[in-house]
């Protein structure tokens, strides 16, 4: 099968459906099991979220027509209410209480919504903006760039950032 960022992304997604719903049917006991999932949720949406902010979705940007930018807007509000607001709560959250069961099911569904709205109308318009070729490309940049130094300094970094975020919002809850 040729390579496609889209195809790609898409699968990515269906992997963060499958940890959510696995998420969802943990109980308040399941404390180790809800920090790990929440562990490889995090490893899977924060490479993802941030190669489409650095690259993919500039690029899309740079060839889009109103209706394009627009949805680009809506991509990017929509993962920076995730990064400030929707992941920070979730740290904030003791994994053994309902509390958290209630925000990670809130995360799941944000997730849920973004993904449908950018797999029905960006990816349809990225398959017209891009050829077969930039986006065999483009997944190849993305594989390497997942594997990279920068890419790892970059995880590490939002990663601590969610977490001092997350401890503030529990001091001031």
């Amino acid at each position: 099968m040729a390579r496609d960022i889209l195809k790609t992304l898409k699968a990515e997604h269906d992997e963060l459906r499958e940890l959510f719903a696995e998420l969802k049917e943990t109980t308040d006991r399941g404390v180790k099991k809800r920090e790990g999932l929440l562990e490889k949720i995090e490893a899977s949406l924060l490479p993802h979220a941030k190669w489409e902010e650095k690259v993919f979705y500039p690029a899309f940007k740079e060839r889009a027509d109103r209706d394009g930018v627009q949805t680009y807007a809506e991509a990017l509000t929509e993962h920076h209410a995730v990064e400030n607001t929707v992941i920070p709560e979730v740290h904030a959250a003791d994994p053994g209480t309902p509390e958290f069961a209630g925000r990670t099911k809130v995360f799941g569904e944000f997730i849920d919504h973004h993904a449908k709205e950018e797999e029905k109308t960006m990816f349809k318009m990225a398959r017209e903006l891009f050829t077969a070729e930039e986006r065999a490309q483009l997944d190849e940049d993305y594989e390497e760039w997942k594997q990279s130094d920068a890419a790892a300094a970059l995880i590490a970094g939002e990663k601590a950032k969610a977490g001092v975020k997350g401890a503030v919002k529990s001091m001031t809850q």
